[in-house]
């Protein structure tokens, strides 16, 4: 399952973070610091995501 989870979270964690930087940059923060703040902030929030995920795919329960 892990090896799942990790191929998992490059697709999962580049996608929300992507998502966190177009609503930085939506509402009006345009400068690296918020930005980087929005990419660091989708990049873990999938991590329970990930795992979710990955639960579901491989049939734990």
């Amino acid at each position: 399952m892990w090896r799942l989870g990790f191929i998992l979270h490059l697709f999962i964690g580049s996608t929300l973070a992507g998502i966190g930087v177009i609503f930085a940059l939506a509402t009006g923060f345009d400068t690296l610091s918020p930005i980087l703040m929005a990419a660091t902030v989708g990049f873990l929030a999938a991590i329970p995501v990930t795992w979710a995920v990955a639960k579901a795919l491989y049939g734990d329960t």
